[in-house]
């Protein structure tokens, strides 16, 4: 059952970092614009971040069994179709659908390992869960280079998707086989209007994000931002009043109110935009700074991420206290990575081994603050602790890239040389992984002992 689950989520992981490797190849077979290639990209994180905490109620309410396999059919056919793409155009839109069915799977597993498994099977589940998070990352950006480079029968850049037609289809069948069927709640109804919100808010939440600094944030990025802010407000109102009539909300924005639940998020969203503002910016650096290849520039990151997918299994079989300790503990060895880097430390033996220790902690206060969630916070509401971590993994990851790929990049058009634009980039990234740390010892204090969510929503 787990390995069933865990093979979906690898897919859709594997499908963020695959299509980037190939962007040149893309462009070249299909002449698509700069426009087509960012669509191309982020046209399938757009779907997917935007459907994550709807495609947890939806699994909630159908069931998440056939929620799961809905989402890995759509995920494996619009494969084929991205793989079989006659123009930019149809690849923007096989992508797109690939997000929808990637959200579709992936909102599933935490879910589902949160309902089916108890005590230490969960833990070593949430274990295998962040170990295999972090090997589609590696797999992902080694998968795509060889297979490109390949150039199987001239074919160029299509295997990256047509692979995952083979795999998609022995996954449905031992799907089908191992889940369990599960309880469904089809007297509840989808909140329609509150899908149209959030959908709404994250959209121009995220679009602004992605495309804003290849734009060079005009008015529009600016405006969408802003616009945002009222309709994730609107959506709270319109989901406490559903609550309130005893409908069935989307999402138990009560949750949100939790102070242990918040600032576990937010501490989350820092050090995942710790990351992924990492990966951004050593590219850049390592290209354009010290004048390595791209496949130089892409081997160096699996330091980080090949630790990072270690720490999982290994803290999923700890005590109570070690668990507690990881998350706070894991930000301030990201803290110590990226100070060390802003103190200079850019040889590559320095890197390798200083990108090792950040994953470590990275993959320590991924999955600490994975365990606070599940374990704090009661079974009937995994739907909504699914949906709000994952979708919080995207935001974070977004606004990383967002926000501190702009500071490298200014800093480097105003003259800074990019080894110094470099440093001062990860000296305010130790600052965020300070901060971060803090959160999360401040959540872990903040949890409540016998006081139950419902206690409190009343």
């Amino acid at each position: 059952m787990l390995a069933s689950l865990l093979g979906g989520m690898f897919l859709g992981n594997v499908d963020i970092a695959v299509v980037n490797v190939a962007i040149p190849s893309i462009r070249d077979h299909l002449r698509a614009s700069g426009g087509q290639l960012e669509l191309i990209v982020s046209g399938y994180t757009l779907a997917y971040a935007m459907l994550l905490i709807t495609g947890a109620r939806l699994g909630e309410i159908r069931g998440r069994r056939w929620t799961y396999l809905v989402g890995l059919a759509v995920f494996t056919l619009s494969s084929l179709a991205c793989g079989l793409a006659p123009g930019s155009a149809a690849l923007v839109g096989a992508r797109v659908v690939q997000g929808v069915g990637a959200a579709l799977m992936v909102s599933q597993v935490l879910t589902s390992i949160q309902v089916h498994f108890d005590g230490s099977a969960r833990r070593r589940a949430l274990g295998a869960y962040t170990g295999v998070l972090g090997a589609s990352s590696v797999i992902g950006q080694a998968l795509g280079g060889v297979l490109v480079a390949a150039d199987i029968m001239g074919t160029g850049w299509r295997p990256i998707f047509l692979v995952n037609v083979p795999i998609g289809a022995v996954l449905m069948a031992t799907s089908y086989v191992f889940l369990p069927d599960d309880e469904t709640l089809e007297q509840k109804k989808l909140d329609a209007l509150g899908v149209a919100l959030l959908s709404l808010g994250l959209f121009l939440l995220v679009t602004p994000l992605i495309l804003g600094p290849d734009a060079g944030w005009p008015l529009w990025t600016w405006l969408c931002l802003a616009a945002s802010l009222p309709v994730f407000a609107l959506f709270a109102r319109w989901e406490r009043g559903i609550a309130r009539r005893a409908g069935d909300p989307l999402m138990n924005v009560a949750l949100l109110a939790r102070k242990h639940v918040a600032l576990a998020l937010v501490s989350q969203a820092a050090t995942r935009a710790g990351y992924f503002a990492l990966l951004f910016v050593l590219a850049l650096f390592l290209q354009q700074g010290l004048g390595k290849s791209a496949v130089y520039s892409g081997l160096i990151p699996i330091a980080w991420v090949a630790t990072f997918a270690l720490v999982g299994p290994i803290l999923g079989r700890a005590g109570a206290r070690v668990r507690m300790l990881a998350a706070p503990v894991g930000g301030l060895l990201m803290t110590v990575s990226f100070a060390a880097v802003a103190a200079g430390a850019h040889s590559t033996g320095w890197l390798i081994a200083l990108l090792g220790v950040g994953g470590i902690g990275y993959g320590a206060a991924f999955s600490g603050t994975l365990a606070h969630l599940t374990e704090s916070v009661e079974a009937r509401y995994a739907p909504d602790v699914s949906g709000l971590f994952n979708t919080t993994l995207q935001i974070g990851g977004t606004l990383g890239v967002a926000v501190f790929g702009t500071v490298y990049l200014d800093l480097v058009a105003r003259g800074r040389a990019p080894s110094a634009a470099f440093s001062t980039t990860n000296a305010v990234l130790a600052a965020v992984s300070v901060a971060a740390s803090a959160l999360i010892l401040f959540a872990e204090r903040a949890t409540p002992g016998a006081t139950r969510l419902e206690d409190t929503d009343q």
